[in-house]
C-alpha cells in the first residue's frame, strides 16, 4: 500500500485529504469568528479585506511557499524540518540551530491545535435550536462544565488510542475529510449565490486597505494567520502521501476552503445594520435548516477535529524519533504498533501532549479564549523552514542567487509581520513558552553536548592492535570472558577504533575472547535504509560490521546482529559452535556478550560556566533517557555496562605538600 499511495491516484489523493489537511481544513471554524471578536464594527471594509488578506495568505504561504517550493526538499520521499536540516546541514554548522528551534516551536504548538480544533467543533451545540437557549441549556453554552467534559473526554480517548495505531480507523480518514470539505464548500456556495459581489474581495486591494485603512487592521494579522497554521505540518507529511497528491489535492481544498470563507462573509454583510455579533460562529450560521442539518454539521466537525489532532501527534511523534535518529534528542521508548511503515507511538510524548492539550482546555475553556493565544509559535517554525528552505534553493537546486533573495525578501517580510502581530499573544501563552524553552532547550543542550563528547574521542589504528588481540585470545592464563565479545564503535573508518575500547579490553580486568567484532552504525539522510556489510580484518579472530540504518530506522542490534551471524553461518563465513570441549561435541552454539561503555561526568574536571553548564545537564537529562542497552536494543542478559568518567579539563595546579609524620 505504502508504495503506491506515493503515485498521483484517487486513492493517494482520499488518503491525503485525511493525512495531510486535516488542521489547515478545520480554520474555517474559528477564524472568521476570531476576526470578527478583534475586528471591532462589523462593516464591509472589515469582511472584504479579511477574505482579502485570507485568500493571499493562503496563496503566498500555502500554495506557493509549501506546496510549490516547499514540497521539492523531498528527502527521499520524506519531509518535515529534520529531513530539510539534513538536506542542508553541510553547508553550515550554525543551521542547526533554526532546526532545533523550528522543531521545539512547532511541537510546542501541538498542544493547542486539538483543544482548539476539538472544542470549536463541540461548541456548535450551542447552535442547535432545541439547545440554543442559554436559559433553559446553561451547559451547552460555550464554556460550560459539559461542553468541557465532551472535549476532555474526546482528547483522553484520542491520546488513549494512540498505543494501537490507527490502522484500523485510518483508513476511514480520507472519506470523512471529504465530506467534511464537501460540506464546508457547499454551504459556502449556497451562501454566494445570494450576494456574488463578494469574490470581489480576492482583489489585494481589499487586503490592503484593511491594513492601512482599519484602525487595528494589521494587527488583525494575528487573527488571519490561523488560516494557513496547518501548512508546516503538510509539508512534515510528505512521507506518508507523496508531493504529487498533495499537489493536486490542494487545488480542491483551497477552492472548499475559499468558499467556506466566501460564505461566511456573503452572511455576515446581508445581515441588518446593528446586528449583534456577539457569541456568532458565521460558520455555524450558514448551515441551513438547524433543525435537520446542525448536528449532523456539528458531527462531521467534531470527526474533522479529531482527524486534525491524530495528524499532528503522529506528526509530533516522527519527529522526536527523527530526532533521536539525528542527535536533538535523548534516547527514549518508541514502539511500532502496526507493521505500516512509519506509524510509530511514543509512550512519553505522548502522554505529556495529553496532559499539556487537558490543561489547555481547563485554562482557556473557549475556543475564542484560545485563538487568542494560538499562532506565535508556528510562525517562528515557519520562519527557521524559510532560512533552511533559501540554503537548499540556493546550495542543493543552484537556483540563482537573485531570484533566491527575492523568494526569501518576501516570505521574511509576510512572515515577520505575522510573527510581530502575533507577539502580542505572548503574555496569554506564558504556559506555552515554558514548555517550548523546555523542548528547545532539551534539543540544544542535547546537540551541543554531544559535540563535546565527541572532541574527546581518541581513534587508534585498528591494525596495529591486532597482534596484541591475537595475544590476549590465546592466553590461558587469563581467564576466558566471552567467546565472542562485541563492541559497538564511533569510528567511521573502518581501519580505527576508539582508543577507549582497547582500553577497556586491554586494562580493565583484560577481556579475552575467541572473535572481537566491532559494531558501526551509520545514520544515512535516507529514512528507511537497511543494509550491512562484514570486514574480516583479522578472519575469525577480528570482524567489523557495518550497519547503514535509515534515520527512521531504530538501531535494535541484538535483532541486527543476530540476522549477520545467521547469515555468515549460512555463507560458512564463521563457525559460531562452541569451543568448549563438552559442549562442542553437542553442536551447542557458542556465548555472545556485547560491552556497552557509558560515561559519567568525572569529578576531576575544571571547565569554564557555559562548558559546565551544558555537561552538568546533558547529564542530569540523559539520567531520564533510556540507557545504552535499551536505546540499541540489546538483551541485558548479553550486554555488560562499563562506567567510563569524562574529563574535560583535569583539575591541574594541585599543591599538595608532604609532612613527614
Amino acid at each position: 500500500m505504502e508504495s503506491h499511495i506515493k503515485k498521483l491516484t484517487f486513492a493517494g489523493t482520499l488518503i491525503t485529504l485525511g493525512i495531510i489537511f486535516g488542521d489547515i481544513g478545520t480554520s474555517p471554524l474559528y477564524v472568521f469568528q476570531t476576526l470578527l471578536v478583534e475586528g471591532g464594527k462589523v462593516n464591509s471594509l472589515l469582511v472584504l479585506g479579511s477574505i482579502s488578506c485570507i485568500f493571499w495568505t493562503l496563496t503566498l504561504q500555502t500554495t506557493f511557499k509549501y506546496i510549490i517550493i516547499t514540497l521539492q526538499a523531498d528527502n527521499h520521499g520524506e519531509g518535515g524540518i529534520f529531513s530539510l536540516y539534513a538536506l542542508v546541514r553541510r553547508y553550515g554548522k550554525w543551521l542547526a540551530i533554526p532546526a532545533i528551534i523550528g522543531a521545539g516551536t512547532l511541537l510546542a504548538d501541538g498542544i493547542i491545535t486539538p483543544p482548539i480544533s476539538v472544542t470549536s467543533a463541540i461548541e456548535g451545540l450551542s447552535n442547535v435550536p432545541a439547545l440554543s437557549n442559554p436559559i433553559k441549556h446553561p451547559e451547552f453554552v460555550p464554556g460550560s462544565h459539559l461542553i468541557l467534559g465532551l472535549v476532555i473526554g474526546i482528547m483522553l480517548a484520542l491520546f488513549f488510542f494512540q498505543q494501537f495505531g490507527t490502522k484500523i480507523v485510518g483508513s476511514a480518514f480520507g472519506p470523512v475529510m471529504l465530506l467534511w470539505f464537501l460540506m464546508i464548500g457547499t454551504l459556502g456556495f449556497f451562501q454566494i449565490i445570494h450576494d456574488p459581489s463578494v469574490f470581489k474581495a480576492l482583489s489585494p486591494v481589499y487586503g490592503y486597505r484593511l491594513l492601512t485603512e482599519h484602525k487595528d487592521g494589521f494587527w488583525l494579522l494575528g487573527a488571519v494567520f490561523l488560516c494557513t497554521t496547518g501548512a508546516e505540518a503538510l509539508y512534515s507529511d510528505l512521507g506518508h502521501c507523496g508531493r504529487k497528491n498533495i499537489q493536486v489535492s490542494w487545488i480542491f481544498v483551497k477552492t472548499t476552503l475559499l468558499l467556506s470563507y466566501l460564505g461566511q462573509g456573503a452572511w455576515v454583510l446581508s445581515r441588518p445594520a446593528g446586528y449583534n455579533f456577539t457569541g456568532v460562529n458565521p460558520f455555524y450560521a450558514i448551515v441551513p435548516d438547524p433543525q435537520l442539518l446542525m448536528i449532523p454539521a456539528v458531527v462531521l466537525a467534531t470527526l474533522a477535529t479529531i482527524i486534525a489532532s491524530q495528524a499532528l501527534i503522529s506528526g509530533s511523534f516522527t519527529l522526536i524519533s527523527e530526532a533521536v535518529s539525528m542527535n536533538f534528542w535523548p534516547r527514549i521508548t518508541i514502539k511500532y504498533p502496526s507493521n505500516i511503515r512509519g506509524q510509530i507511538y511514543i509512550p512519553s510524548i505522548n502522554w505529556i501532549l495529553c496532559i499539556g492539550c487537558i490543561l489547555v482546555s481547563l485554562y482557556f475553556e473557549t475556543s475564542e479564549h484560545m485563538t487568542a493565544a494560538y499562532g506565535f509559535s508556528i510562525t517562528i517554525a515557519m520562519l527557521m523552514t524559510t532560512i533552511l528552505m533559501s540554503y537548499f534553493m540556493r546550495y542543493v537546486k543552484h537556483w540563482p542567487l537573485w531570484i533566491v533573495v527575492i523568494i526569501l525578501c518576501v516570505f521574511l517580510t509576510v512572515e515577520f509581520s505575522f510573527f510581530i502581530t502575533n507577539a502580542a499573544k505572548l503574555l496569554k501563552r506564558i504556559f506555552f513558552v515554558v514548555f517550548e524553552i523546555g523542548l528547545i532547550f532539551t534539543m540544544y543542550i542535547w546537540f551541543k553536548a554531544r559535540k563535546i563528547n565527541n572532541r574527546f574521542l581518541h581513534f587508534i589504528d585498528l591494525k596495529d592492535q591486532i597482534p596484541l588481540l591475537i595475544a590476549l585470545s590465546a592466553d590461558e592464563s587469563v581467564s576466558k570472558y566471552s567467546t565472542h565479545l562485541i563492541y559497538l564503535t564511533k569510528a567511521n573508518n573502518a581501519k580505527q577504533v576508539e582508543e577507549k575500547v582497547m582500553y577497556s579490553i586491554m586494562s580493565r580486568k583484560p577481556k579475552r575472547a575467541d572473535t572481537y567484532w566491532f559494531i558501526h552504525i551509520e545514520t544515512t539522510n535516507e529514512p528507511y535504509t537497511m543494509e550491512y556489510s562484514v570486514d574480516q580484518i583479522e578472519p575469525g579472530k577480528v570482524i567489523r560490521v557495518e550497519f547503514r540504518l535509515g534515520f527512521r530506522i531504530q538501531p535494535r542490534v541484538n535483532v541486527l546482529y543476530r540476522k549477520v551471524i545467521e547469515d555468515m553461518v549460512a555463507r560458512h563465513e564463521i563457525d559460531i559452535t562452541s569451543k568448549y570441549d563438552s559442549l562442542n561435541q553437542y553442536k551447542i552454539a557458542a556465548d555472545f556478550r556485547f560491552v556497552i561503555m557509558e560515561k559519567f561526568l568525572s569529578y576531576n574536571n575544571s571547565f569554564g560556566a557555559k562548558e559546565g553548564f551544558i555537561l552538568n545537564s546533558y547529564f542530569a537529562i540523559k539520567k531520564l533517557a533510556q540507557t545504552e542497552a535499551k536505546a540499541f536494543g540489546l538483551d541485558t542478559s548479553e550486554t555488560y555496562v562499563e562506567k567510563i568518567p569524562l574529563v574535560v579539563k583535569p583539575v591541574g595546579n594541585i599543591i599538595l605538600k608532604r609532612i613527614e609524620a
